[in-house]
């Protein structure tokens, strides 16, 4: 069994095909999984899908026919070509899927490096598979270690402060382009997480805030949460506020465009919008004084920001492969701790059942049993201590599998699998 990751993002497709890829809702993304699940190939699976990235990670018994089986999944959810599909992805098996999920997870392989709300999209995936039953003890390990890492990489470097978000990138952007912020309305279109993340750094850059969604009670909620005036208008008069406003931020989970044409009216002024929704929420639109930004279009910030982060991203993928090694090793210690217990247990009966007999035989008197059992436990556990600490040793090289299968032989030891199987992520619940 390997870890498979199939992986698409900001770095091997375009923003028509990821939002093709892209799972909209939670029933799509349900469907998805079990249909994976449904082949013999594929024993688990998570599936990311942010506005920059669909990643497949999964535990496989077969690579290429795992792979084949979830690119055709793909392409059917998708309507896209598989032998497309094929060429762009990055597939990932083993040491190299722990690697890039540990990356992943640090935000290193983001189109802002070090952008802090990729953590927390990874664990609610995690999550919802785990709900689900889709994923069991394998990935929950791997998940554990990605979310440890990503940790690590935060309190060694500063990647994670700063302008490290789309949204926040976007609004850097709009600073940029408008100069003085004082007086400019900014519109935010939706009451999500990255809305949230939007109006905070709008704020903080000096725009006055309009917010509108669909829910208006939601997005109430939400302008409630900030000390500045938020104000929330009704989703009704949106062409109207996109008249009016001069920037505008949209990042609504529709399923297709919210704003076409038929609803954008001409202005004597210049107005810049910035879709961060995948898929995107504005159509084609070509329209004089209006420029329009998509994830893609932030890419020339994200690219000033890159050289600043060069050296914080040196020392965050030097943490990442060291946990990339420690989780490996970790593992085939996994492996190792049952065999060990084992041994002490096979001891343990051998003790059992010599001196009952010997006791039933009157070679021993009853009222020294106790006394000849500890002395025969310390026989045992000194006779298995050098084993012990050789096979702890073992468990770091490439030859653990061979040895503990012929460890197992020898002295008829079971596979407890259930030491593996109660395994818990101590990371998941942490923000």
């Amino acid at each position: 069994m390997s870890y498979l990751i199939i992986s698409f993002s900001h770095k091997n497709t375009d923003i028509s095909m990821r939002e093709k890829l892209a799972f909209g809702s939670d029933e799509d993304k349900d469907r998805f999984l079990r249909s994976l699940l449904d082949y013999e190939n594929t024993k688990e699976a998570v599936v990311l899908s942010t506005c920059n990235r669909v990643e497949i990670i999964t535990r496989s018994s077969n690579i290429n026919g795992s792979s084949k089986d979830i690119l055709s999944k793909l392409a059917k959810y998708s309507s896209l070509d598989f032998d497309e599909l094929y060429d762009r992805a990055d597939i990932y098996d083993n040491n190299g899927a722990i690697h890039h999920l540990f990356s992943v997870a640090s935000a290193l392989d983001s189109l802002v490096i070090g952008e802090t709300q990729i953590v927390g999209q990874l664990k609610d995936a995690f999550r919802f598979s785990q709900s689900k039953q889709y994923c069991s003890s394998n990935v929950t390990r791997a998940m554990h270690f990605a979310f440890k890492c990503a940790a690590a990489v935060r309190n060694a470097t500063s990647l994670g402060t700063g302008s490290v978000s789309v949204a926040s990138t976007a609004v850097a952007k709009a600073k940029e382009l408008v100069g003085d912020t004082k007086g400019v309305k900014a519109l935010v279109i939706g009451a999500g997480e990255m809305s949230e993340l939007t109006i905070k750094h709008l704020i903080s850059s000096g725009f006055d805030v309009i917010l509108t969604s669909r829910d208006k009670k939601k997005a109430q909620i939400l302008a409630d949460t900030f000390d500045a005036n938020i104000d929330v208008q009704d989703y009704s008069q949106l062409s109207q506020l996109l008249k009016e406003t001069k920037v505008m931020v949209t990042a609504t989970a529709a399923p297709y465009p919210i704003i076409t044409e038929d609803i954008v009216s001409p202005t004597s002024y210049e107005r810049y919008w910035f879709d961060i929704a995948v898929p995107r929420d504005i159509d084609d639109i070509e329209m004089s004084n209006l420029d329009i930004y998509a994830v893609d279009d932030l890419q020339d910030i994200v690219n000033e920001n890159m050289s600043l982060r060069a050296e914080q991203a040196k020392t965050a993928y030097s943490i990442v492969s060291k946990m990339s090694i420690e989780f490996f090793d970790w593992l085939k210690s996994l492996e190792i701790e049952p065999i060990i217990k084992n041994l002490y247990l096979k001891g343990n009966e051998v003790i059992d059942k010599k001196v009952d007999n010997a006791i039933k035989k009157g070679f021993i008197n009853p009222e020294d049993e106790e006394n000849i059992r500890k002395l025969c436990q310390t026989v045992i556990t000194e006779y298995l201590h050098t084993p012990s600490q050789q096979l702890k040793d073992i468990s770091r090289n490439m030859e653990c599998d061979v040895v503990v299968g012929t460890i197992q032989n020898m002295f008829g030891l079971s596979d407890d699998s259930a030491v593996f199987d109660s395994f818990k992520c101590e990371h998941l619940d942490k923000k």
